[in-house]
């Protein structure tokens, strides 16, 4: 997650879109399922390897006072679950690279998939700053035989290319070189490996290719062998009201299949932003691999939340909608919010209740 600012206390409450789910109980004490006293936590992602599910996750020390200061000092931090409601800590998984690097400014959001020969291999953001102080962001890969000792590869497999996506130039529309939050899932015709990443069009939509907000895409790369990935064109269109499409993944509910992306207003067209207040995004799509119609999103939860992801339940076998709190009361929490369930209301995708209440045990 990258965002602008938002517009604090007094931001405009549209009655017609869904809010977060308040995490009050009892006396309005707020339950979390993971949060840690000494460092905000946001964007997540999850895997399942058949005993735990493992939580990595974006932290930085609240020693920075400031949490907009927090994405320049990210490292991904590891957690542990046998039912994705209690939590432990356990070694950290990844830091940012000694300079001169790709990811010598911070390491960001990214997925965990399993080869075949058994490794696991996380894809995740490498961030720098250029010599203009502005950020540009690669696609990497570390590799672990345990899920706990990564190997960085020592080099970005991917980075955005100017045929298709836009790069940074001076004094150009946008506050940073957008190619990150990389998500990785396997064809489901068994060809190959696909992945979604969060990025900007190279111009704007073919009725206003000169529009500079109204760029947020997909990015799409493809592999055969989870080693050797293709840069390919958008997956999706310019040209649906949003700058950027934040930590996209593909998902399954009640047999329909959803993609899920996070934008928040600042980063929205006028259009778009008059009517939402922006947050966490759903789409109905007929195939994981689309077509991703992104002009037909319809708001899952408001700002209170952010980075949705839903995740397997092996017990139950449904989904679960997991995501951190955001913004409450104008301030940034920072904290893993408790499970919730989901499902359909016609067309639109809805967060129907709370989840059984988390427990986070001592690190």
């Amino acid at each position: 997650m990258l965002t602008a600012p938002l517009g604090g206390p007094d931001e405009a409450h549209f009655d017609d879109e869904p809010r977060g789910v308040d995490h009050r109980v009892g006396d309005g004490a707020r339950l979390m399922a993971f949060e840690l006293p000494d460092s905000w936590v946001w964007d997540f992602w999850v895997v399942d390897d058949g005993e735990q599910y493992h939580l990595f996750f974006l932290y930085a020390s609240r020693a920075l006072q400031d949490p907009d200061r927090r994405h320049h000092r990210a490292s991904v931090g590891h957690a542990v679950s046998t039912d994705l409601r209690s939590w432990s800590r356990v070694a950290d998984a990844l830091v940012r690279s000694d300079a001169p690097a790709f990811d010598d400014l911070a390491i960001w959001t990214g997925s965990v998939v399993r080869h075949p020969d058994g490794r696991w291999l996380m894809f995740y953001t490498g961030a720098s700053l250029n010599a203009d102080g502005v950020n540009i962001q690669s696609i990497a890969c570390a590799s672990s035989r345990d899920l706990v000792t990564w190997v960085k590869a020592p080099a970005p497999l991917l980075m955005a290319d100017p045929r298709w996506y836009e790069t940074y130039s001076p004094g150009g529309p946008w506050f940073d070189e957008a190619f990150r939050d990389p998500w990785v899932f396997a064809d489901p015709d068994g060809n190959g490996w696909h992945m979604l990443i969060t990025a900007r069009s190279a111009h704007g939509p073919a009725d206003a290719p000169d529009n500079t907000v109204d760029r947020g895409v997909l990015a799409h790369a493809w592999s055969a062998d989870l080693e050797h990935w293709e840069l390919r064109e958008p997956a999706t269109a310019p040209g649906s009201g949003f700058g950027q499409l934040e930590v996209p993944h593909v998902a399954e509910v009640d047999g329909r299949h959803v993609l899920i992306f996070n934008c928040l207003a600042p980063e929205m067209t006028p259009a778009r932003g008059a009517t939402s207040p922006g947050g966490i995004w759903a789409v109905p799509i007929d195939s994981p691999t689309g077509p991703y119609d992104v002009a037909r999103a319809q708001l899952l939860a408001d700002p209170r939340l952010y980075v949705g992801k839903l995740v397997v339940d092996r017990a139950s076998g449904a989904p679960i909608f997991l995501a951190f709190r955001n913004m409450e009361d104008g301030e940034f929490v920072g904290a893993l919010a408790d499970p919730q369930h989901v499902q359909w209301h016609g067309d639109r995708l809805v967060i129907r209740e709370s989840a059984a209440p988390a427990v986070q045990r001592p690190a």
